[in-house]
C-alpha cells in the first residue's frame, strides 16, 4: 500500500467525470441532487438524471433544469424497473466521460468531492478513487461518519486483497470509477427489483483487482429520513423479505469474490456479514412479531450453514458467538440477552453458566457455544453487563449503576470508579458528567489498595462468575435541558485499566415511566427514562409547563388515533 502524497486532492480538475443521478418519484429533492452535481465545477461533464418512469412530475423537473444547463442530460426509462440497478446501468451506458460516480435523488454532494476524487484517480492511475461517507440524520442534521477507519488518511491500495477492510465499505455512491474499467470488466448492477445491489456491484468491482485510492474527504452525503412516507431500502426492515434480500445480495457478493480467487476478500465479506448485519437485525428481534422472528431465525439458520469453522473465527466475538447461538436451536432463543449481545459496545447479561469443566459457556442448554475468550480478552473489551436505574423525583433524581461480575475478570481487575456521561443524542455534545464510587454489593475478600482511601474489598473471589458492584450518584436534570440524552459510561478498574461501555435500562416496577419534577430553573420538567432499541438506557426531558403539555398532548392523540 502506497500514501498518497498531500496535495494531489481538492484541485481543480479537467472536465472528465459524468454523475448519474437516479430518482423514482422524487420530486421534493431530485432537485437538489442534481444541482449539487452541478455546482461541483469544471471536473463535471455531464450530469445524466435517469427518471425510472416517475409519475409525480420528476422528470418534466428536471428537463425543466437542462434548459438552461447544457451538461445536464434527462434520461427516463420507459418501464419502472423497481431497483436502483437498472437506472445506474442506463446511465453508466449513456456516459461519454472518462470517470462515473452515482448519485441518489435524495442525497447530495459535498463542495469539492469530485474534484477531490479525480485528483486521487487521476494522479495516481487507479481505476477507483474512494473517499467518506457521512449519514445525515434528518432534519436533526446530525451527521454519521461511514466506515471512518477505512478513510482515516489517504493512501493507494495496490490490489484489495492487500486491504480486507475495503469489503467493508458496500457503498457504491462514495466512488469515482474509470468508465473504461467497468466496461473493460463488464461490471454491472443487477438489474430489475435487487435491494442491496451495491453489495454485488462492489464484489465485482474488486473482483477485477483495481488500484484503489482512498482519501480522507468527505465526498458524499448520505440523507437519513427516518419519518419520510416510503423508507429506503436499508431503513425498512420491518418484514423479513428485506433480510432474505440481503442474504442473497451478500451471497452473491461472497461467491463473485471467491470465484475471482479473492479467498481472503471473500472472508472477510462474511466476517462483515457477522459483525455488522447479524448484528443489526438482532438488535430489532424484539420489535417484530412472533411470525416474522421464526421466519428470520430459519432464514439465518441456513444460510448460516454455509459458513465454515474459518469464517467465523475471523468474525469479532459478538458475532460470531450470536452466530453460534442461531444455529444451535431451531426456534428463536434468548432474544434480550442476543440483543444486548449485539449492541455496540457490546454488552454480556447474566447468568453466566459453565461447562462441567469450568469453561464459560452461553447457558447451560448450550454448552458448546463457549466463552472461553472471555477469559482471555483484555479487560477495556469485555462485554462488561451495567444495569442502570434513574428515578426522577422531587426531592432529588439519583442514577443507580450496577456492574456485574463476568467469570471473575471484574474481580481481577478490581472495580474502582465510574464516569457517567450523558450526551445529546443529536451533535453528540456532553450535557451532563457525574462521577461515583464503585461499592461491592456484599462481602468479599480483600483487594488490591485504593490510593485515594482505604483498602477496596473485591467480591466473591477470582473465577466465581457472580457478583456485583454498585455506584449511586445525584443527577441534576434541570442541567441537562430539553431533548433526548444518551448515557454513557467509563468504568475505571485498580488496575489501571477502563472500559467505556452504556448500561442496560432497568426495567423494574415504576422506572420507565413519565415523571414530572418541581424545577427551580424551569418551573418542571416532565422527564422519560426509557430503553434504546439495543436496550440501553436513555432519557427525553421537556421542561416548562409548554414543554409539558405539548408532550402529554401528542402523546394524548396518539392514544385516540
Amino acid at each position: 500500500m502506497e500514501t498518497v502524497r498531500a496535495g494531489q486532492t481538492g484541485t481543480p480538475q479537467p472536465s472528465q467525470v459524468c454523475v448519474v443521478v437516479i430518482g423514482y418519484d422524487d420530486a421534493a429533492h431530485v432537485a437538489d441532487a442534481v444541482r449539487s452535481a452541478l455546482a461541483q465545477g469544471p471536473a463535471v461533464r455531464e450530469v445524466i438524471a435517469v427518471d425510472d418512469c416517475s409519475a409525480d412530475g420528476s422528470a418534466a423537473l428536471l428537463e425543466g433544469l437542462a434548459l438552461d444547463e447544457p451538461r445536464l442530460k434527462v434520461v427516463r426509462r420507459e418501464v419502472n424497473s423497481g431497483g436502483c440497478g437498472s437506472p445506474r446501468n442506463t446511465g453508466t451506458d449513456a456516459a461519454t466521460a472518462p470517470y462515473v460516480m452515482f448519485l441518489d435523488s435524495d442525497d447530495v454532494l459535498p463542495p469539492g468531492a469530485v474534484d477531490a476524487l479525480l485528483g486521487a484517480a487521476a494522479g495516481h492511475g487507479a481505476e477507483v478513487a474512494a473517499g467518506l461517507c457521512v449519514r445525515r440524520e434528518l432534519p436533526s442534521g446530525r451527521e454519521v461518519p461511514w466506515q471512518p477507519e477505512l478513510y482515516a488518511g489517504a493512501a493507494l491500495v495496490a490490489l484489495p486483497s492487500r486491504r480486507p477492510r475495503l469489503v467493508h465499505d458496500t457503498l457504491c455512491v462514495n466512488k469515482l470509477y474509470r468508465t473504461g474499467f467497468l466496461r473493460a470488466h463488464g461490471i454491472r448492477f443487477p438489474e430489475g427489483r435487487f435491494p442491496y445491489e451495491d453489495f454485488v456491484f462492489t464484489a465485482r468491482v474488486l473482483a477485477a483487482r483495481p488500484r484503489v485510492a482512498l482519501i480522507p474527504d468527505t465526498v458524499y452525503v448520505w440523507h437519513v429520513r427516518r419519518g419520510a412516507e416510503r423508507l429506503s431500502i436499508s431503513l425498512d426492515r420491518s418484514d423479513a423479505d428485506n433480510w432474505r434480500a440481503r442474504i442473497t445480495a451478500h451471497a452473491q457478493a461472497y461467491g463473485i469474490l471467491l470465484d475471482a480467487g479473492e479467498k481472503r476478500l471473500a472472508r472477510a465479506s462474511r466476517a462483515r456479514f457477522l459483525d455488522h448485519a447479524l448484528r443489526m437485525y438482532v438488535r430489532e428481534l424484539d420489535l417484530r412479531g412472533a411470525a416474522y422472528r421464526r421466519r428470520w431465525w430459519a432464514l439465518t439458520r441456513a444460510y448460516l450453514a454455509t459458513f465454515d469453522a474459518a469464517d467465523l473465527a475471523l468474525a469479532p466475538a459478538p458475532g460470531r458467538v450470536i452466530a453460534q447461538v442461531v444455529l444451535a436451536s431451531e426456534q428463536p432463543r434468548d432474544l434480550a440477552r442476543l440483543k444486548e449481545a449485539a449492541a455496540r459496545p457490546s454488552r454480556l447479561r447474566p447468568p453466566y453458566a459453565r461447562a462441567a469443566d469450568g469453561t464459560p459457556v452461553w447457558s447451560d442448554d448450550l454448552p458448546h457455544v463457549t466463552l472461553e475468550h472471555l477469559l482471555l480478552r483484555p479487560v477495556r473489551l469485555l462485554p462488561v453487563a451495567v444495569d442502570a436505574e434513574l428515578r426522577p423525583r422531587a426531592r432529588g433524581t439519583r442514577l443507580r449503576l450496577r456492574l456485574h461480575e463476568l467469570y471473575g475478570r471484574m474481580a481481577d481487575a478490581s472495580p474502582a470508579s465510574v464516569t457517567a456521561e450523558f450526551t445529546d443524542r443529536q451533535d453528540g455534545t456532553v450535557g451532563l458528567a457525574l462521577t461515583g464510587r464503585f461499592l461491592p454489593d456484599g462481602p468479599g475478600p480483600a483487594g488490591p489498595a485504593d490510593p485515594a482511601g482505604p483498602a477496596t474489598p473485591a467480591h466473591e473471589g477470582t473465577g466465581t462468575g457472580t457478583g456485583s458492584w454498585t455506584a449511586e450518584m445525584p443527577v441534576d436534570l434541570a442541567a441537562l435541558g430539553a431533548g433526548t440524552w444518551d448515557l454513557r459510561l467509563c468504568l475505571r478498574f485498580h488496575d489501571g485499566t477502563s472500559r467505556g461501555t452504556t448500561a442496560h435500562a432497568s426495567t423494574g416496577p415504576g422506572l420507565l415511566r413519565r415523571s414530572v419534577v418541581p424545577s427551580a430553573r424551569h418551573g418542571l420538567l416532565l422527564v422519560q427514562p426509557y430503553a434504546t432499541h439495543t436496550g440501553s438506557l436513555a432519557l427525553r426531558i421537556a421542561p416548562g409547563l409548554r414543554g409539558t403539555v405539548a408532550v402529554l398532548g401528542r402523546r394524548a392523540r396518539r392514544l385516540l388515533h
